[in-house]
């Protein structure tokens, strides 16, 4: 068991705190919001339908598809 003096000094102890982070904090957001448009892209590929073409799924994705592409061909 630890004494009263000593558990009085490691109550004011910092434990590995560093001065700075480790990369930049826009480097961390930029990949941040890659990873999540990654997920997103293979969450609306996995729910595709069969007809559609992953070329389909990327412009749904990225917000510039028309209606050419997400009905099916006739």
């Amino acid at each position: 068991m630890a004494g009263a003096d000593q558990a009085a000094r490691l109550g004011q102890e910092v434990l590995h705190q560093r001065r700075s982070m480790p990369k930049s904090p826009l480097r961390m957001a930029v990949g941040g919001v890659a990873m999540a448009a990654v997920i997103g892209f293979f969450t609306l590929l996995t729910k595709k339908k069969p007809e559609a073409s992953v070329i389909d799924v990327a412009k749904v994705a990225a917000g510039v598809a028309h209606p050419d592409n997400t009905h099916p061909p006739k």
